[in-house]
């Protein structure tokens, strides 16, 4: 499992692929609408690095503004996000 996390200078990345005996830091799971598939951040976009040019990575900000309310009352500081499915 990876998860995305913003770092103090703003760019969001991808967690190591957390396994086994990996200690899984707090998280959240925030659901979204998903857009066309052209214009939603993949994991590969997060993982060559080209999410940004994509419609789709301001869900990310959005998602990580929603995170750091929460995060006020709780340890979360990474994140999933869900179609609601």
């Amino acid at each position: 499992m990876r998860l995305l996390q913003r770092s103090e200078t703003g760019e969001f990345s991808l967690t190591k692929d957390l396994d086994g005996d990996d200690p899984i830091p707090p998280y959240a799971i925030l659901s979204h609408t998903w857009g066309l598939d052209t214009e939603e951040v993949t994991f590969e976009d997060m993982t060559n690095g080209t999410g940004e040019n994509t419609p789709g990575y301001g869900k990310l900000f959005n998602a990580e503004e929603k995170l750091s309310s929460f995060a006020n009352t709780s340890n979360a500081r990474s994140f999933v996000l869900s179609n609601g499915s």
